[in-house]
């Protein structure tokens, strides 16, 4: 498994080094010492794990995490303590207090090692599988496209809904339909996208538009325009 560390601090980036050499599943790729630079070395060498630092200067870790699509896996390296983390309402992540424990560490990439690996190949799209970064105020979450049943156009922004979270990203939901898979998030209308395998019912609507019936309830009209398009995908 590829790794990144991202520190502002030499004497930690060198520790962790340290603790990782008996972990030969892990080949350290590069080291960052700020966002701008870890941008560019994740573009470069694709690496799937990151031992990100949460405060650095200019940028921090979860600004980094929002230019990233998708985000590899994630192991947070932060002075905060246990219940400031917490705050953060991050899932699917992990992180390491400093100074690092090395048990800590083990158990940090061995809950890594046990979530889906990459294929390992070039897409210009994101699959169900990818994770995506999303921030909305002082919460963060970590989350599998295909956790993510709905996408609401709210004027510059769009609300991303899954589980019970409904936060708001800045960007266009134009931008994100570039991005996605269309065989699983399907253009419902000019306001929504939906994730095609949260789809439990169709029906006919007006004018030749359809109502589609999500699994949890929530109901989504398909335009006339989308109608056509939307059965051929469906195979109706």
């Amino acid at each position: 498994m590829k790794a990144l560390i991202i520190d502002d601090e030499r004497l930690a980036r060198k520790e962790l080094m340290r603790l990782l050499e008996v972990h030969a599943q892990i080949q350290v790729v590069g080291e960052a010492t700020n966002a701008d630079e870890a941008e560019k070395l994740t573009l470069e060498l694709r690496p799937d794990l990151l031992f990100l630092d949460i405060n650095m200067p200019g940028r921090d870790g979860f600004e980094l995490l929002e230019a990233l699509d998708p985000a590899p896996h994630v192991i947070f390296i932060t002075a905060y303590d246990e219940h400031a983390v917490k705050a953060f309402e991050v899932n699917a992540m992990d992180y390491l207090l400093k100074p690092i424990d090395p048990e800590r560490l083990a158990s940090a990439l061995a809950k890594v090692a046990a979530l889906p690996k990459a294929d390992g190949t070039e897409r210009n799209l994101l699959s169900a599988s990818d994770r995506i970064f999303i921030k909305d105020g002082e919460k963060c979450w970590f989350v599998a496209l295909k956790d993510v049943r709905l996408l609401e156009s709210e004027g510059n922004y769009v609300r991303v809904r899954f589980n019970d979270s409904k936060p708001l990203v800045l960007r266009s939901l134009n931008s994100l339909e570039k991005k996605l898979d269309p065989h699983v998030f399907f253009r419902a209308n000019r306001k929504q996208m939906i994730n095609l395998a949260w789809v439990s019912k169709i029906e006919p609507w007006f004018s030749g538009g359809l109502n589609c019936t999500l699994s949890t309830g929530e109901v989504v009209e398909v335009s006339r325009r989308q109608a056509l398009r939307f059965r051929e995908i469906m195979s109706l």
